[in-house]
Parts: C-alpha cells; structure tokens; sequence
C-alpha cells in the first residue's frame, strides 16, 4: 500500500491517493523509525483517515472562529475568562477581537491595562507553526520573569490546548504528528491550595458586624451558612427560597433566564441547598423588610447587584469593621465547618455544588478525626509498652 524512498539522509513514505502519487516526508534517518511511522501511516490509510501533512492556517482566522465558537456553548463570564487568556497570550493578533469590548476586559469583567508590549507571547502567524517549545517557553519565561503563580501558567496550557482540540476536531487543522502541542506541555508543579475561611467565633464577629446593614448582614449569613458562590446569592429570586420545604427551609440554585439574559450555576448543575436553624433566624428578620419584586437580595434601586460592585459595598462595610474578609472566604467556611463537623467530602461537594475531588482537595486535611481508626491496629487492648533498647 506504502512503500519507503530515501532522499539523502531522510526517508519518506510513498502511497497513491487515487489515481495521485503522494511523497510524504517522515523526518527520519532511521530505517527502524521510518518502518514504524510507515507502519501507522499504513494503518490510517486503511481506516481512509486524512493523512495530508499539516495545514496552513493563519493564526487570526482560527482565533476569530473559535471565539464564535465559545460564545455560542459558554457562559458570558467563561467567555471573558477565555478571550482574557487569549489577548494576553497571542497579544497583536487579537486586536480584531479586542474591539468587541471583551478582549479587553479582565477575567472578572473589570478593565485592566497591564497588558505590556514587551510581554512574551505566541509570535506564530500560522496556527500550524505553534510548538510544544514555543508554548513551553512563553510559559516558563513569564513564571520566572514576570512572576506569574504556577496555577496561572496551568491556566495558559488549559486554554490553549482547548483551543487546539477544537482548531484539529472541528476546523481540519492538521498539526505536525497530528499531535495538539499545548497538551504536550509539562503541567507546573502548583503549592497547596490556601484556604481562608472563619472560625465560629469570627463567623458572630462579621455578622454582628453588619448589623446596621440587614441586607448585607443577610447576604452574608446565606454565603456564610448556605456555602454559595458570590453569582448564585445575587441571581436568586424570590421564589427560589422556599421556607415551607424541609425542615427550616431551601434555596434552590438553578439556570434561569431573565430579562433575555441567561443565567447557569459554574458547574452547570442545578442543586438545592437546605437552610440550617441558624441561617433561617436571618432568613426571617429579613423577610420583614423584604420588598416585593423579582430578586431575594436586590440593590437599593431594585435591581440585581453586579458582582463587583456589591464586592466594593461589601468591602466598604467591612472596612469600617477593620474585617477583610470575602465571598470567597463565607464559601469556604461553610465547607470547612462542615469537614470538621464529620461530614462527608461527597455530601460537602453536593452541597456546594463541586466535584468530590476538590472539596478533597479543599477540606480533606481538616477532618483528621476521620482517620484515627484507620492507625490503630492492636486488637489486644492496652499496649506493651516495653522499649527494646539497641
């Protein structure tokens, strides 16, 4: 079906595609390493794959598609969070994206300008011309230069090789081995997750102080007790609190639409959250001042708060309390408080609306009552204390 030509030091494969002879160059001096890639090149042939050689792609065009692409399947706050990472990694060839006034944004939505044309970025007109090389020092270079954390560098290989995937699947891009570079590149070692959350004592603090602002004090006990991320408390409605089901009550957080604008948890699960004894005591002072609308929480003008400036309110109030404390921070609280307690890691990722392997990640180290059954292993009762002494 295929049979090998050498050219001076370098071997290539020979086949007929119909009634055209195709040279395929395998970029081998090796007899052993050009009859094995015969060998797979054969093998394709036979399943009627494309075994063309790679593509030449500009860089911008494939850019431009892919950003149609995730605006269609992705959440406004994903598709940020992306053409973020893509404008800083490919710089002047997302000028045309950046005039949707997206590009230009940062990952939570407000603008940032640290964007530096010195940066070090994807310099490679063609798509095709992209190596595991260049990918890798861009990364390295901006860890050790720049002084990115390792997670961000993580971030920059996830995107780009999302972004591959979707240019070698779905566009016919045809990258050298037909092997996506971005996930050849060697995941940066990350540090231990640092987990900020309150002690009980603390908890009665933040609450007492905002006691002068019943809003804010009763958004805070929702994160705080209910384990919600900052989105899921400012898109609830009012009858996505039902205080007749179970036993104090649940917040049910799911996709909506409103107003045209489509709303969905981060994880695209719906779940329902159960309100404890304690959360329901705020729960029920502030459904007296509640006024009549369509959000649970709404702004002094009736409105859905925008995540950062409520963040900004939030931050205000607590300032005057000397606290810094922050959404982010109630959340983990509830999952912390919940893995002392005893609880499971299972029920804590249901609850909070995570995958079991991050609140592993997450919690795991402060249930260390869970494991002390699991280091003793002397069924007689009261050890031998003796010590043989060498």
């Amino acid at each position: 079906m295929a049979s090998l030509k050498k050219r001076g030091k370098t071997y290539y494969a020979q086949y007929y595609d119909g009634d055209r002879q195709v040279r395929q160059c395998l970029h081998t001096p090796s007899l052993q390493v050009a009859k094995e890639k015969l060998r797979k090149l054969e093998s394709r042939l036979y399943r009627g794959e494309d075994v063309g050689g790679p593509t030449k792609t500009p860089t911008a065009e494939i850019l431009a598609a892919y950003v149609d692409h995730i605006r269609m399947t992705k959440t406004a706050h994903s598709v940020r969070s992306d053409l973020w990472y893509l404008s800083d990694l490919f710089g002047p060839i997302c000028d045309d994206l950046s005039k949707t006034g997206v590009a230009s944004q940062g990952r939570k939505g407000v603008r940032r300008s640290r964007r530096k044309p010195e940066r070090f970025r994807i310099q490679s007109q063609y798509i095709e011309q992209v190596t595991v090389g260049e990918i890798s020092e861009v990364i390295a270079r901006r860890i050790r230069e720049e002084g990115i954390a390792p997670k961000t560098g993580n971030r920059y290989r996830e995107i780009l090789s999302r972004l591959f995937s979707w240019a070698m699947t779905q566009r016919g891009v045809r990258m050298p081995g037909g092997q996506n570079p971005a996930a050849k590149v060697e995941r940066q070692r990350e540090s231990a997750p640092e987990i900020r959350f309150l002690t009980k004592r603390q908890i009665a603090q933040q609450l007492e102080a905002l006691a002068d602002h019943p809003v804010l004090q009763t958004m805070v006990a929702v994160y705080i007790y209910a384990g919600l991320r900052r989105e899921e408390a400012l898109w609830l409605q009012l009858n996505d609190l039902d205080l007749t089901a179970g036993v104090h009550g649940v917040i049910r957080v799911h996709a909506k639409t409103v107003d045209g604008e489509f709303w969905e948890p981060k994880t695209k699960r719906n779940r329902a959250v159960p309100v404890s004894r304690a959360l329901r005591a705020y729960l029920d002072a502030y459904a007296c001042r509640v006024v009549p609308g369509r959000w649970l929480f709404p702004t002094p003008k009736g409105l859905r708060w925008d995540g950062d400036n409520f963040s900004h309110v939030l931050r205000d109030a607590n300032k005057k309390a000397c606290l810094s404390w922050s959404c982010l921070d109630y959340r983990h609280t509830f999952g912390s408080q919940l893995a002392m307690k005893g609880e499971s890691l299972y029920k804590i990722s249901a609850l909070m609306g995570n995958s079991p392997e991050i609140c592993r990640r997450h919690y795991a180290a402060l249930q260390p009552e869970a494991l002390a059954d699991s280091v003793e292993f002397d069924d007689l009762g009261k050890p031998d204390l003796r010590i043989i002494r060498g």
